[in-house]
């Protein structure tokens, strides 16, 4: 889809809208002088922006449209009223012209939930505030009850990640294979380069762990949360697992964790050796992520474990005595059916762990429906099957005791919907809503892991990136020590008084 801006440079906002409504289409963006006149050859999103008045007009599948509205005296003046003015009636004519009406709305950003709590926390009601997002960014009913359930529930937990406490990452980039839809930087273990570099890789995290201990151990604050990720974490050996728990133990005073979590992941990778491994160390929470518990979908998306493997994992991890299991599933995977997903809600309900978190598929721009109608019809209606998926884990999830508890969203996913985590009252996952909340500091370790240093006090926000790849993490391991040193320096310039080493 093309777009014309003409007499202004906005940008971001209307690309990001018109995403909304051609998911797998490249947008582009063309700029104009004011007064230029333009052919009507092609399918176009125009914002011309003239004498203070902003008029869009769209031509799509051989039918014109428009709207106008006085926004500013001065053109060429890209203020954010008339760029909310702009991207509001582009949704307004692109909505009615496709008849698709987004979850969300307008909303696009990758933290919703934070906009609701900046109006709850400037003393509006949640009545007013659902009211302000549903007439102002006609975001639906049922995503206004999920944000506000979420604001909620994870507002007190929030309110812990205060300036003298931290959590710690550590990451495992490894899987025994690598899933079709998978973006994240992760390395298949049957590559031989791969098991060749995954002892030396273990070695030198614990390292770093040991080096982060030593950092940590001059800067007054507690740490609150630990979270192994990945990839997935049980890739490593029940003598690799006992290597880096050991490493975090004994560099780091953990007599105030509350939470102490492990992706355990893959059930081809889990063993009750490894479980043994996590629990002599007090691991308090693990993941074991079916994604689907349809074989078939499993298969598609090159998964080399049954449905049955995944609940005989689940099985076992209550055997061994884990009592806060959290299980991840994703809506929209390749060959899933609405029916087929619902199912899947169905069976993990009824296995009942503690956590439950709902995916919606992020896929690649890659124009895969091309630019007709039909092929873009393709699109909207695969997304709205999507939508069907989460609505029914939303309200299942509810209704059985399951509680929002965080809340983000990528960019390029089915239907732009959201990715939730819900919970039994009282298992949260704090890391994960420190994490997407960017409300704590949060000290990371191993390939493609990012330090987040923030100051609730100031509002500064530092991040010190580890090299993204394994094979780079290990071959320039020196550059990411001396990255850290920078941690220090963050917490005696952001710190209050009373926390410095002066």
């Amino acid at each position: 889809m093309n777009i014309r801006n003409v007499g202004h440079s906005m940008k971001y906002e209307a690309e990001c809208v018109a995403m909304l409504f051609f998911p797998d289409e490249k947008i582009v963006t063309a700029q104009y002088e004011a007064g230029a006149v333009l052919p009507q050859d092609e399918d176009f999103i125009e914002n011309r922006l003239e004498d203070g008045v902003m008029k869009v007009t769209l031509f799509l599948n051989g039918e014109l449209s428009s709207m106008s509205q006085p926004v500013l005296p001065v053109a060429n003046s890209p203020y954010e009223e008339a760029e909310f003015i702009m991207c509001d009636m582009m949704y307004q004519l692109l909505s009615r012209a496709t008849g698709v009406e987004p979850a969300w709305g307008m909303i696009t950003g990758v933290r919703p939930v934070k906009l609701f709590h900046k109006r709850l926390d400037a003393g509006k009601s949640p009545e007013e505030t659902a009211r302000e997002f549903a007439e102002h960014f006609h975001v639906s009913q049922e995503k206004i009850e999920l944000a506000l359930e979420t604001a909620k529930h994870e507002a007190p937990i929030l309110k812990e990640a205060t300036d003298d406490t931290y959590s710690l990452y550590i990451s495992i980039p490894f899987c025994p294979s690598r899933c079709s839809y998978c973006s994240f930087v992760s390395h298949d273990i049957a590559s031989k380069r791969a098991k060749e570099i995954l002892p030396v890789y273990v070695d030198k995290l614990c390292e770093e762990i040991v080096s982060i201990g030593k950092t940590m151990a001059k800067i007054p604050i507690t740490l609150t949360t630990v979270y192994f990720g990945g990839g997935t974490p049980t890739i490593l050996s029940a003598e690799q697992l006992d290597q880096v728990c050991y490493a975090v133990e004994e560099n780091f005073d953990l007599s105030r964790l509350k939470e102490y979590t492990v992706e355990a992941g893959r059930p081809d990778t889990i063993t009750r050796e490894k479980l043994k491994v996590l629990k002599k160390y007090n691991i308090t929470r693990i993941s074991i992520n079916p994604q689907t518990l349809n074989d078939e979908v499993l298969r598609g998306i090159g998964r080399k474990h049954t449905a049955q493997e995944i609940i005989d994992c689940f099985y076992m991890a209550r055997e061994e005595g884990f009592d806060d299991i959290n299980m991840d599933l994703i809506a929209g995977l390749p060959g899933d059916t609405v029916e087929g997903f619902c199912d899947t809600i169905d069976r993990i309900i009824a296995l009942d762990p503690e956590n439950i978190t709902v995916h919606t598929l992020s896929i690649k721009r890659s124009a895969k429906y091309g630019a007709s109608w039909e092929e873009r019809k393709k699109a909207l209606e695969l997304g709205c099957k999507v939508g069907q998926m989460v609505s029914y884990a939303q309200s299942h999830l509810m209704q059985g005791g399951w509680m929002p508890y965080y809340l983000y969203k990528q960019r390029n996913t089915l239907g732009n919907l959201e990715n939730t985590g819900y919970c039994k009252k009282g298992y949260e996952g704090r890391y994960n809503i420190y994490i997407m909340d960017e409300t704590q500091t949060i000290l990371a370790a191993g390939g493609g892991s990012v330090t987040k240093l923030k100051s609730n006090r100031t509002g500064k926000l530092e991040r010190i990136f580890n090299y993204k790849y394994p094979y780079e993490y290990v071959e320039l391991f020196d550059e990411v020590l001396k990255r850290k040193e920078r941690v220090v320096d963050f917490f005696e310039e952001n710190r209050p008084v009373s926390l410095r080493n002066d």
